[in-house]
């Protein structure tokens, strides 16, 4: 059709969007992604931070003789190796022990735990091992030693969720993708028989609408899916089924070590981590039905749940004034046919054409993000009965990573700062620096500076405060007072940087202040 520009428009700029954009583009379609608010704002940045190789599939596989279950657990397994070898500067291995207080279940655990090994193979990242109780309170001091018996280690994927969207992202736009944040798509376009071929889009910070036209229209678009498809099908039954799911941050003196806890079995059945994350201390998740919000709300009964877990963990008593920083994410679960609770359902994804020809990916998670990207890619061309080109991106070094030394040390920077911007930003931190002429602290005592904050504007998308604030640098997400203070800061850079007038930086300084007093 002569009037379509692109070969696929996305829309969603969270890990299957991301996704998508970078499978697409690299096979040499003309690309496009849309995001009505800053990337990864949504679900994609407010995870465990857990690369899951399937641990807790395996479990349901073996106890209910599930071949799905035990699917998920390969697939699990390849594709958080992979993700390890493509993106270095920003993922990495674990190490998760688990505390046990009854004799039989150290070598119960042990025993599903080395079934795990067995069926990693080549993908595990080592050998599963039982602690004794001695090592057990070596490792971590403050946990209840009333009535431990020890404990096993197993080993997982950790990685910085919203650093990878824009990691996949920028490496999208080298393959020639163009990537919009703050532009929502309010309506779609069709031709003469009915067919989907275009999208109007508000462009949120400038208050215009535009029409772009595409071949494929892709609605990756996570827990806001529904709302899309019913832009196309007002009638259209429910894809989705929300839980959500909170996370609090507590001082790194509750867990020095640089490993993890994992509890396997909550009052209600649910598994809980405590894990090492940016310096800080991390809790989580909850696992209740949610209805749909942009920012949804920590609330004072899910902080309790974990608070009262962490006691029943711990010999110490950890009180609400402590906690630095929380969050709360929805969940986006392919809705079973029939009623059933949240944490049951297998959360594998799905693929679904509308009569118009939208095409909608539903479901997953952050570590099946790739595979989901290939499928989808590899249907549209399903969809053209063309030969598909190859999929690259098994083996794509996601930018940050290219040119990565793990033994980069700036001049001019303490190592607090350079070990700190190596780990967000891998093998692009001397083009940070060089942002500026002289480098400036936000704030004395943390590692962001002027140079970041500059950087972040002119090469990862940044458009508003809370952009660099909580999606690039991470410091709401792990101490909200560091972000009160550096904020003044940020807006300063960002007006000269951006060319605001002081109503615009007013404007944008309510807004933030408003979401670090709420919700993130």
């Amino acid at each position: 059709m002569k009037n379509e520009k692109y070969d696929i428009i996305i829309i969603g700029g969270g890990a299957t969007g991301s996704g998508i954009a970078v499978d697409a583009a690299s096979r040499g379609l003309k690309t496009i992604l849309l995001e009505k608010n800053d990337f990864s704002e949504g679900t994609s940045s407010r995870s465990t931070k857990l690369v899951h190789g399937g641990v807790r599939y395996l479990e349901k596989a073996v106890k209910h003789l599930d071949i799905n279950q035990f699917n998920l657990v390969k697939e699990g397994l390849k594709e958080r190796s992979r993700l390890l070898k493509n993106a270095p500067h920003l993922c990495s291995r674990l190490t998760l022990i688990t505390p046990l207080y009854r004799w039989w279940e150290v070598p119960y655990m042990f025993a599903g735990l080395s079934l795990y090994d067995f069926v990693s193979g080549t993908k595990g990242l080592g050998r599963s091992s039982i602690v004794s109780k001695s090592k057990m309170i070596e490792k971590f001091p403050v946990i209840k030693k009333e009535g431990l018996a020890g404990g096993v280690k197993y080993y997982d994927g950790s990685f910085n969720d919203s650093r990878l969207t824009i990691s996949l992202l920028q490496t999208a736009k080298e393959y020639g993708a163009e990537c919009k944040n703050y532009h929502e798509v309010k309506a779609f376009t069709y031709d003469e028989s009915g067919k989907v071929n275009g999208v109007e889009v508000l462009d949120k910070l400038n208050n215009q609408t535009i029409i772009l036209k595409g071949r494929h229209i892709v609605n990756a678009a996570g827990v806001f899916a529904d709302r899309v498809n019913r832009l196309d099908e007002q009638d259209a039954k429910k894809m989705l089924d929300l839980s959500t799911g909170i996370h609090i941050v507590l001082d790194k003196k509750y867990l020095p070590s640089k490993e993890g806890l994992m509890i396997p079995k909550t009052e209600d059945g649910r598994v809980l981590f405590i894990l090492p994350w940016l310096g800080k201390c991390l809790v989580g998740t909850t696992d209740d039905p949610a209805k749909l919000r942009t920012h949804p709300e920590v609330t004072d009964k899910d902080i309790e749940y974990l608070l009262r877990h962490l006691k029943i963990y711990f010999d110490m008593k950890i009180e609400k004034e402590e906690i630095l920083s929380s969050w709360c994410g929805l969940r986006p679960l392919v809705a079973p046919d029939e009623d059933a609770d949240t944490s049951n359902i297998v959360r594998e994804h799905e693929i679904r054409t509308n009569k118009s020809g939208l095409i909608s990916i539903i479901g997953g998670k952050w570590t099946t993000y790739r595979k989901m990207a290939e499928q989808l890619v590899d249907h549209i061309y399903k969809v053209e009965n063309k030969e598909k080109e190859k999929c690259i991106t098994k083996k794509l070094k996601l930018v940050g990573s290219k040119n990565l030394d793990t033994n980069f040390i700036a001049k001019n920077l303490n190592q607090e700062t350079n070990d700190y911007l190596l780990s967000q930003y891998g093998d692009r931190v001397e083009k940070l620096l060089s942002s500026v002429e002289n480098i400036e602290y936000l704030i004395e005592g943390e590692p962001y500076t002027n140079a970041e904050v500059i950087y972040c504007i002119k090469e990862e998308f940044v458009k508003k405060p809370m952009d660099y604030i909580v999606r690039r640098c991470n410091v709401a997400l792990i101490d909200k007072k560091v972000a009160f203070d550096i904020l003044d800061k940020v807006l300063f850079i960002m007006e000269e940087e951006l060319a605001w007038d002081e109503n615009r930086t007013l404007k944008e300084k309510e807004d933030a202040l408003y979401l670090l007093n709420n919700s993130l």
